[in-house]
């Protein structure tokens, strides 16, 4: 297991090319953006459904780079060969395989990648006491070629919860892009009843380190449940039905939402505290 690195986890490299949607669509123009700007195009980036769990999957990539390399975001198993077959297919180096929590809804993909791509290293947070190669904390930076991830701590919805956010400067794609895992949904945001989750926490944590992001910033949870696939911050705190309210109005509405636990819970989070491996099978490469 390697240590996580205070400021940044590096894979330098160079910049420009093509930035996608799930759909083979450019970013820029689905999003009514500018498609002219040069650090748009360094970052290609898919977005990638798994219906059972309704799970979204990210795949990002510095396509400017001789060796492209990628890193994905919330993997499932069940879609591991799908997207893996899609990384040979655009030619990208797959160096990073991470996760923004520990699930309880899904087993993550991280185990199976690195059991069918050895070199790829798995990332989460420190905080969630989860098994991996590197372990992340605020602040830290993930670096694929010239572009990184900003690592920010976003608890309540569990312990260990963290958004992923593009980077700031004049060679990082804009808008800027957060991943926040099941911090906020669109429309809403994760139970905060299991896996030491906290509604007092979570509120903090989205008003103080995603609703202070630009209100154009994107917004790419790991669910949803009703066919949208991305919002923004602005849209967020305007309308969400959950997080524009006060705090103790918040915490009330968590507390009585009454809902099932999830059906793989007791499965899903042992084995997602090591990479998704479900046996006990000790130094499995986590």
């Amino acid at each position: 297991m390697f240590k996580a690195l205070h400021h940044s986890i590096c894979w330098r490299a160079a910049i420009p090319s093509t930035l996608l949607h799930s759909k083979s669509f450019l970013l820029g123009s689905q999003m009514g953006l500018s498609t002219t700007s040069s650090h748009m195009s360094k970052l290609l980036f898919r977005q990638l459904f798994e219906k059972e769990s309704s799970t979204y999957t990210y795949l990002l990539a510095d396509v400017s780079h001789p060796d492209k390399p990628a890193l994905l975001i919330d993997p499932v198993d069940r879609t591991v060969d799908r997207d893996l077959s899609l990384v040979k297919d655009l030619g990208l180096k797959l160096i990073y395989a991470i996760n923004t929590h520990v699930h309880a809804d899904h087993i993550t993909g991280t185990g199976l990648i690195k059991t069918k791509a050895p070199a790829v290293k798995s990332i989460i947070s420190k905080a969630s006491n989860s098994k991996a190669d590197i372990l992340v904390q605020s602040g830290d930076k993930i670096y694929f070629g010239d572009l990184f991830l900003e690592v920010r701590a976003t608890p309540g919805h569990t312990v260990g919860c963290v958004t992923y956010v593009t980077g700031e400067g004049p060679e990082q794609p804009q808008p800027r892009m957060a991943f926040t895992g099941d911090a906020v949904l669109i429309r809403g945001c994760g139970r905060t009843d299991f896996q030491g989750g906290s509604s007092e926490t979570l509120y903090k944590s989205v008003h103080s380190q995603i609703f202070t992001l630009p209100k154009d910033a994107l917004i790419y949870p790991a669910h949803d449940y009703r066919g949208f696939t991305v919002s923004t911050v602005g849209e967020e705190m305007l309308y969400n039905p959950r997080l524009t309210k006060d705090e103790e109005t918040f915490k009330n509405i968590m507390a009585n939402l009454n809902l099932a636990y999830p059906k793989m819970i007791d499965i899903a989070v042992p084995a997602n505290m090591v990479c998704g491996f479900q046996d006990p099978t000790p130094n499995k490469a986590c």
